[in-house]
């Protein structure tokens, strides 16, 4: 497949960065991953706000053609190149250039965007439901970098590793005080009392575009919702529980440890809220 990569559209076996990037040494950049159908980005606008938002955080200084716009066009012609305009998940990849710790040689944004084509069944509702555990080897932080899809994702790769380990199809990353973030790569919601809760972003959890859009949008089914801590005793008795992010959208927690879920209100928003996404 072509990635784009710095103004050129080239084989993915071609694109390398520098054994000096920083972004290799010490993470230092960003991703975006999006979803593609038929042509278009879905939630743009929050990709694009959050992605602007956290190059201001890491100091990035962008140049004047360095917009939402140029971003989109490219996304788009790649999506044709590829052939993926129908249905796709893009990942963006901003990262700095080489240097050492204390001299960063140019602080521009470098741009790597890949596609893959997805399957339809990415926007079914999963009726088997997801299996998941919680990580305990390490812990997020509750610090000014926390909400942002920084390159340095080694926590949650770990956990992925041991969800795998498990047979498990997610786990819980707990932050600092014991309490839950998020997932490996997603956002936790509960129902507790017909009310929606998730973790503030004041906890650690990644600032997810779909966690943002089911706040701004529940209300609209006559849901409530609130962001508040979570315990594991809390999600323990909750009634449904599910995971967010912008490819599924939301997945249904079936079972944590011995406690079994419902899906009567996750039902009804992928129904009316995530499926008028998709088309």
């Amino acid at each position: 497949m072509l990635v784009y990569l710095n103004d050129k559209f080239i084989n993915e076996n071609k694109a390398t960065v520098s054994v000096n990037n920083r972004s290799f040494r010490y993470g230092d950049g960003c991703f975006e991953t999006i979803k593609l159908i038929n042509g278009s980005v879905v939630l743009a606008h929050m990709h694009m706000e959050r992605l602007f938002s956290t190059l201001q955080a890491l100091q990035f200084e962008c140049p004047s053609f360095f917009k939402a716009e140029y971003l989109l066009n490219k996304i788009a012609e790649l999506a044709a190149k590829n052939e993926h305009q129908s249905m796709a998940r893009i990942r963006l990849t901003i990262f700095r250039g080489d240097g050492g710790l204390y001299d960063t040689q140019s602080m521009w944004p470098n741009l790597l965007i890949q596609s893959w084509p997805l399957n339809e069944e990415t926007n079914h509702f999963n009726e088997n439901g997801l299996v998941i555990d919680v990580f305990e080897k390490g812990h997020k932080a509750c610090d000014a970098f926390a909400n942002l899809k920084s390159n340095n994702y080694l926590l949650y790769a770990m956990a992925a590793m041991y969800a795998k380990q498990q047979h498990c199809n997610d786990v819980l990353v707990l932050n600092q005080f014991g309490r839950i973030a998020d997932a490996t790569i997603a956002n936790v919601f509960l129902l507790e009392n017909e009310t929606l809760i998730t973790p503030p972003l004041s906890e650690g959890p990644v600032n997810g575009v779909m966690r943002r859009y089911l706040l701004e949008n529940v209300a609209s089914l006559g849901i409530a919702s609130k962001e508040e801590p979570i315990t594991i005793d809390r999600l323990l008795h909750a009634d449904e529980v599910f995971l967010t992010n912008a490819i599924y959208g939301a997945k249904w927690v079936k079972q944590f440890g011995n406690r079994l879920y419902a899906n009567k209100t996750i039902s009804t928003i992928h129904q009316q809220l995530l499926l008028p996404l998709w088309k």
